[in-house]
């Protein structure tokens, strides 16, 4: 693949601007600077520096975000940041998307990716992915009502009632829920209809994939393929 069309692919501008990009001697392969936009390379397993900046050649881009508070989702959004500015332009400007959302107060896992079937294969709700929250309780709580969200409960304009997959109190104030489906404001709704209160949100595992501990809130790091196969089990 010629350079201009693999760094093209990678995020970092158009043909015209990669190419820019490569004459003006700003990209490195193992140490040395190349200023031929139209060499030809092998892009699988291809290391390179873009102004210092380390880089791999992927065909596709899959990556977590340990999202914070105050973030939305969207590319345009509303009310506060958009998740998009914890990213590096390159992985913003290949397309990559949030598989699936969170509200802007809720943090945690967060996955993103530029593969619209992996996307769409996380997300539709036939295939049922795990999703599992810590959610921090307004009240104490006890087996009753971890018992109530795994019977189900009835939400607001919904024609059958809405079960857990999981429900576990790890403190009287704090639970460990896991639902299947992807429906509005899910979790406050359910911890509402079983009577109780959502007082902070935090998405801790998507599929057999858990938030790493040893990833700051705010950063993002790429998926190892480890990783996916226990997203998608």
């Amino acid at each position: 693949m010629q350079l201009d069309r693999l760094l093209q692919s990678q995020g970092f501008g158009s043909r015209k601007e990669c190419r820019q990009l490569v004459r003006n001697g700003w990209l490195t392969i193992n140490g040395e600077r190349i200023e031929d936009p139209f060499l030809e390379v092998e892009p699988a397993g291809l290391r390179f520096e873009v102004d210092d900046e380390p880089w791999e050649y992927r065909e596709k881009a899959y990556l977590m975000v340990n999202k914070p508070e105050g973030y939305e989702c969207s590319r345009d959004p509303m009310f506060n940041k958009g998740v998009f500015a914890l990213l590096p332009e390159p992985l913003v400007e290949r397309g990559v998307q949030p598989v699936g959302r969170l509200d802007s107060d809720t943090t945690g896992l967060l996955l993103m990716s530029d593969d619209g079937q992996f996307i769409h294969a996380l997300t539709s709700p036939k295939r049922k992915v795990p999703k599992t929250y810590r959610v921090g309780l307004k009240h104490a709580a006890d087996a009753a009502f971890t018992q109530k969200l795994l019977d189900g409960v009835w939400l607001n304009d919904e024609t059958e009632a809405t079960q857990a997959a999981g429900a576990e109190l790890v403190e009287p104030t704090v639970l460990l829920l896991t639902i299947t489906e992807g429906k509005y404001h899910q979790v406050k709704r359910m911890v509402a209809a079983a009577g109780n209160r959502v007082e902070a949100l935090c998405r801790v595992a998507v599929g057999g994939l858990a938030l790493p501990d040893d990833l700051p809130e705010g950063e993002w790091r790429w998926l190892g393929e480890a990783e996916l196969a226990a997203i998608q089990g």
